[in-house]
């Protein structure tokens, strides 16, 4: 079956019925929108300390390791229910920087050179795909940036959470109109910067 045409379901499917290998693919459907969103829940503090793949890592191997604990509902239910993985390790990250006798490394405890004990990264790619990702990760994430606040927060909600339109309205304060037309010219705008050259 051709990955790019599989779907989360059924990706989903073959995870619950022992195909591990599946949680590979159903990653990468999700790492980009996750990156972005675990970006915009950092603070601007917490973004000096921590690496971005590494908050994804442990949140695709928490998941990994939590998985017959996830019900598949709808379309976002999967999002839905990583993000409240990441929310979570989110905060123990921002508890864990906030006590000054405890060493950075022990944030996310995956193997490395200072961590050979660590757990074995989900995907472990050469650096220069690596460094690939993050340069895309980083010039979508400076794209968004330049957007006007309202703008940005709609896309987010819509591309990266997989709101709906109403589901947006209520998060807002709007009407569906007015979510909908928000939308409509924050995509438009954000569609501008990406005819332009790279901002990084």
């Amino acid at each position: 079956m051709n990955s790019s045409r599989t779907t989360s379901f059924q990706l989903i499917e073959r995870i619950k019925k022992g195909d591990r290998d599946a949680f590979n693919p159903l990653f990468e459907k999700y790492r980009k929108r996750l990156a972005v969103w675990i970006y915009y829940r950092l603070s601007a503090s917490l973004r000096a300390y921590v690496e971005i793949d590494d908050l994804l890592q442990e949140t695709f191997l928490r998941a990994f390791t939590q998985f017959d604990d996830f019900t598949y509902q709808s379309s976002g239910s999967f999002m839905r229910w990583i993000s409240r993985i990441a929310e979570h390790l989110i905060a123990d990250t921002a508890r864990f920087h906030g006590r000054a006798k405890r060493h950075a490394s022990e944030v996310v405890p995956l193997r490395s050179p200072s961590n050979p004990a660590g757990v074995e990264p989900i995907d472990p790619q050469t650096p220069s795909r690596i460094f690939s990702r993050q340069q895309k990760l980083a010039d979508l994430i400076a794209r968004l940036d330049a957007l006007p606040g309202n703008y940005r927060e709609v896309i987010i909600l819509a591309k990266v959470e997989g709101l709906t339109t109403q589901e947006i309205a209520e998060r807002l304060g709007k009407s569906r109109e007015g979510a909908a037309l928000l939308l409509c010219r924050a995509l438009k705008s954000f569609r501008e910067t990406l005819a332009a050259p790279p901002l990084l």
